[in-house]
């Protein structure tokens, strides 16, 4: 006999999916409050579960947290890879839509003295969307290039991380974002070492 006093993790309570609508929870109380005002406490009460509940599915705020990031990590792989053959300023715009649509997420994923960094399941998430990243970087320079793939990174990040701060407020973020990206392919016949 299942002690009542114990969570089942089967038990689907009247959310259906209780660890799903936590995160989701999570991602909108940021989205309002930011990172530094969530509580696993505040969290319960939004989900409208008991207080043990966050704890119970994620251990502490930074379990919650991880999971998030890895939730984050998924998606961004899923939207990247979206593109099939589309090459690296598809998969660059792919990166700046999913940071526009998952703030949250986008900011949790790379603060990793929140997380618990030696987590699995967040490993194999970044590395799924590294991944996604480097098959446009591929396509790109004909093969791997370690270096063009942080540049790459670098500046579709730097634009989706400007857009979210305000700091650039463009008409339409994802036309900009194209053009931006667009500066990707003209170091495409460059290697490494190579100048313009």
């Amino acid at each position: 006999m299942k002690s009542l006093l114990r969570y089942d993790r089967t038990v689907t309570y009247h959310h259906g999916d209780l660890r799903r609508t936590l995160l989701a929870e999570t991602a909108s109380a940021i989205a309002e409050d930011g990172v530094a005002k969530l509580s696993m406490r505040a969290l319960a009460k939004r989900a409208g579960v008991s207080n043990a509940a966050p704890a119970y599915h994620f251990g502490d705020k930074s379990g919650l947290l991880t999971a998030l990031a890895a939730e984050g990590y998924d998606r961004l792989a899923e939207a990247m890879a979206s593109v099939g053959d589309g090459g690296l300023i598809s998969r660059g715009v792919a990166y700046v839509e999913f940071a526009l649509a998952c703030p949250s997420h986008f900011t949790v994923m790379f603060q990793p003295r929140l997380l618990h960094d030696d987590d699995a399941e967040l490993a194999t998430a970044r590395q799924r969307a590294w991944a996604a990243l480097s098959v446009g970087v591929a396509q790109t320079r004909s093969g791997p290039d370690s270096d063009f793939g942080v540049a790459a990174w670098s500046l579709v990040h730097g634009y989706a991380t400007l857009v979210l701060s305000g700091a650039v407020e463009p008409e339409d973020a994802l036309k900009q974002a194209r053009i931006v990206a667009g500066h990707l392919g003209e170091g495409a016949g460059k290697g490494p070492g190579k100048s313009d």
